[in-house]
């Protein structure tokens, strides 16, 4: 209460916080189900993805050529971050040194807790991009699957665009410029026209036989849904289950299991309905 009442009075605040990797550890092997498949929640993704069906393509409008940007200038802490973070993806795997003809220019978001993403500004490239008519699912819909429900477990998967590859063909379409080269993705990058749609149709078939039944996709989170504990037991086991056979990983820390309450796309959601998230409305209000 003390804090908030020196940053409503305009004074800078700063959160820090530690995260304990031997805890998270000790979290997963507490949880019931989920402790069976701790490869599912590794600590990175362990490598390239495997081949699946889907795969992200990027269609043109016909007669366009390639759109190459100069980088802008970066400030030398910048520059170090966007080196390690260069050295990072290609060490991975996900990105690679590249030739194309096209070239994206990047830039630096700061996160909540203070580190640096790499961004990737395509939004000249989205401009000529075909866009993918793949609907997202109508949140009022997904909702309406979860009456009766009193059970909930919450998986969002880590860094999910990276766990599906860009068809070969468009790769050289994926490149930045950056001072120290130019570099192309080989996995789906963030900040593409159509990336949402194409994860939306790989969820979809992934789990399409227990939609409507207790699983609701969203993108790269998934809510398993039950009317009791028993029951949940056997969801929650059948979807880890899916994750572990098409090698797909999610991130423990951002995940929450066997809820009588959940916050989901931005609603509260348990047995006694559903309701907009306060913290939502509170963040409007301010």
């Amino acid at each position: 209460m003390l804090a908030q009442k020196y940053v409503r009075k305009g004074c800078k605040a700063y959160l820090a916080y530690v995260l304990d990797d031997q805890e998270l550890k000790r979290k997963l092997e507490s949880v019931p189900v989920v402790c069976e498949y701790p490869d599912v929640f590794p600590e990175e993704l362990p490598g390239l993805p495997p081949v699946r069906k889907v795969e992200f393509g990027i269609e043109l409008v016909p007669g366009t050529t390639p759109i190459s940007i100069a980088p802008y200038r970066m400030a030398p802490t910048e520059l170090k971050e966007l080196k390690a973070q260069l050295q990072e993806l290609t060490d991975r795997g996900f990105t690679r040194p590249s030739f194309s003809p096209w070239g994206a220019l990047v830039l630096f978001m700061k996160k909540k807790d203070g580190t640096m993403r790499l961004c990737i500004d395509y939004r000249q490239l989205n401009k000529v991009i075909i866009k993918n008519k793949y609907p997202l699912p109508c949140i009022d819909d997904l909702f309406n699957q979860l009456k009766g429900a009193s059970v909930f477990s919450k998986i969002d998967l880590r860094s999910g665009y990276y766990q599906l590859w860009v068809r070969d063909v468009d790769i050289p379409k994926t490149t930045f410029r950056t001072r120290y080269g130019h570099y192309e993705f080989l996995v789906m990058p963030f900040g593409l026209t159509n990336a949402p749609a194409v994860f939306m149709d790989l969820m979809n078939r992934i789990f399409r036989p227990y939609l409507d039944r207790f699983v609701v996709v969203f993108i790269d989170g998934i809510l398993v849904y039950s009317r009791d504990e028993t029951e949940h037991a056997e969801h929650l086991r059948l979807v880890l289950q899916i994750l572990r056979d098409k090698q797909l990983y999610a991130k423990f820390s951002k995940c929450e299991f066997w809820l009588r309450e959940v916050s989901f796309l931005g609603h509260v959601v348990s047995a006694s309905g559903i309701r907009v998230d306060p913290s939502k409305i509170l963040a409007i209000l301010n």
